[in-house]
């Protein structure tokens, strides 16, 4: 009885590890998209201002951040249909690694927007009454 006792603790620990690796990849899509949005507004921002280099600059960013999480939720669904902890967890890896450069390439599209004095998006939506 203690065998199968091991047995079942040690599948129930590989499938709740395979459901942190699929948990994490979706959170890592899902962080991407944020990134991604969040850059677009920027490169948006930038474009009103009429700063051309600083909007192309942007605008590059942006679709760099767009990059990003379309890579990271490509890694998302293979870690989702992964037959095994080893590549759902390789699978997930590469979710965050593009999340990071999601959130890198938003940074960069700030900046640029920064260097032409655009405001931030929150700032140019309409007062809320």
């Amino acid at each position: 009885m203690t065998t199968n006792k091991a047995l079942l603790a040690l599948a129930m620990g590989l499938a709740l590890a395979a459901c942190t690796n699929k948990q994490q990849a979706a959170d890592a899509a899902a962080d991407a998209n944020a990134a991604a949005t969040d850059a677009q507004q920027a490169a948006d921002a930038t474009a009103a201002t009429g700063d051309t280099a600083a909007a192309d600059a942007a605008q590059a960013s942006a679709d760099a951040a767009s990059a990003a999480a379309n890579a990271a939720s490509t890694s998302a669904d293979a870690a989702d249909a992964s037959g095994s902890m080893s590549n759902a967890d390789d699978a997930a890896d590469a979710a965050s690694q593009n999340a990071d450069a999601a959130e890198q390439a938003k940074d960069a599209a700030e900046q640029a927007a920064a260097s032409a004095d655009a405001k931030p998006a929150d700032e140019t939506a309409p007062e809320k009454k």
